[in-house]
């Protein structure tokens, strides 16, 4: 006669919203020192931000709703049996956010060609203000994507497990852990995105 696996489905979403509260206070934070920082140099912060692609961020704001939205599907196709489907939103969710570092390496690399990054000569002869304007968007949107990295990760887990039949209709708590994570991660660069680019 085999054990029954015991499972706290509660307790795992309830550890999952915790880290993820964490989260928030971490990016909080910054937002915070970012706010303060562009009253005092607000002319820096303004001219710094128009040199930032728009067009850049918002695919990738796109990018991300859509994953968003693939991995909310993919937790419906995976309740309603469907498991074909759910790994097909999956694999669509991890290429979506692929994409979207594809995107930011590019964007990085552009500023960095130019000498424009944290502790170049260039930028520092700019001034105080374009240093602190750089230093918080390299800083923040490096962890930003740090965080993608490691949702791409858990996701890639996730599909693991449902390829082996380990998350299934009756057991798919996981996955929703896995798509409250990369709801946060879209949050957060939703927050990002007026901050750096569109508030100038």
């Amino acid at each position: 006669m085999t054990a029954e696996i015991h499972r706290d489905d509660l307790a795992s979403k309830t550890g999952m919203w915790l880290f993820l509260f964490t989260e928030m206070l971490l990016f909080g934070g910054l937002f915070v020192v970012y706010t303060v920082y562009r009253y005092r140099n607000p002319q820096a912060f303004h001219l710094a931000a128009e040199e930032l692609s728009v067009f850049i961020g918002t695919i990738n704001t796109i990018i991300l709703l859509v994953s968003s939205t693939t991995i909310a599907m993919s937790i419906t196709a995976i309740q309603k049996k469907n498991k074909k489907l759910a790994l097909m939103l999956i694999g669509i969710t991890i290429l979506l956010g692929l994409a979207f570092l594809a995107n930011k390496y590019f964007e990085w690399g552009s500023h960095i060609r130019e000498h424009i990054y944290p502790g170049s000569p260039v930028l520092t002869l700019r001034g105080h203000g374009d240093v602190l304007f750089y230093g918080l968007y390299f800083f923040m949107t490096g962890l930003h994507a740090l965080h993608i990295i490691i949702g791409l990760v858990f996701i890639g887990f996730i599909a693991s497990k449902i390829m082996r039949n380990k998350i299934d209709s009756g057991n798919y708590v996981l996955l929703e852990n896995s798509g409250l994570y990369w709801h946060l991660v879209d949050l957060i660069w939703i927050f990002l995105f007026p901050l750096f680019y569109l508030i100038t």
